[in-house]
């Protein structure tokens, strides 16, 4: 069952049935925040239905974004489309939690230090060859983002708007983005133990470009 879904039939994934537990032992409070009156268990995921009829996950709801606007907009679709849709980023974090509109973040795939486990300057062979397909010369993250890569950003432009077309509302659609000098990873904080994107922190360390992107006028 789908908890209040939205116009899209995404709502939050439940379950009930004998093999639904019975409750936290002596947590009342708690059970009561993840066994309803029904006996519905709330799992705290959002999903929905695709057409073959297959439970797709499209995030959890502590990840939802609600717009100043009110809508409600799971980010890991959208950060999954445009990292199909543009195959040299690497992480990408939407953000637009009480905001107007929708911005990202994005980092290029580098090469990891085996050793210190921090993303280096260098390109991966699968980011060189997109740039060449390209006919840009960067081989290096410092290359594209200190040198703003004309080649590279109209790529990512095309990508996003590509993304944005398919979007069912304006709400959804990303009106800036920004390329960091780095990648994400474990060690420097970004990325949790199974390579999750860790919002909340991200949104911290990458609070002034944030508010940078605020700051300029949307591409309405």
């Amino acid at each position: 069952m789908f908890f209040k879904p939205d116009q899209e039939g995404v709502g939050e994934v439940c379950f009930a049935g004998r093999h639904v537990f019975m409750g936290y032992l002596n947590m009342e409070d708690k059970t009561k925040e993840a066994v309803d009156s029904e006996g519905w268990l709330h799992s705290g995921d959002l999903g929905r239905y695709d057409e073959d009829g297959f439970l797709y996950i499209t995030g959890r709801i502590k990840e939802l974004i609600i717009t100043a606007g009110g809508e409600n907009i799971p980010p890991i679709p959208i950060e999954d489309a445009v990292k199909e849709a543009v195959p040299i980023l690497s992480n990408v974090m939407l953000v637009g939690d009480k905001a107007k509109y929708l911005v990202m973040l994005m980092t290029l795939k580098s090469k990891m230090n085996l050793e210190t486990g921090l993303s280096e300057d260098e390109l991966t062979p699968e980011a060189v060859e997109f740039c060449k397909k390209l006919g840009s010369k960067s081989t290096k993250v410092s290359d594209i983002v200190g040198n703003k890569d004309l080649a590279v950003y109209t790529a990512i432009q095309k990508g996003v708007m590509k993304v944005n077309d398919q979007a069912t509302s304006n709400a959804q659609k990303i009106q800036k983005w920004l390329l960091l000098n780095k990648d994400f990873s474990v060690q420097s904080g970004e990325l949790g133990p199974t390579m999750k994107l860790k919002r909340p922190v991200v949104s911290k360390m990458y609070e002034e470009q944030i508010q940078q992107l605020y700051s300029e006028t949307p591409n309405f």
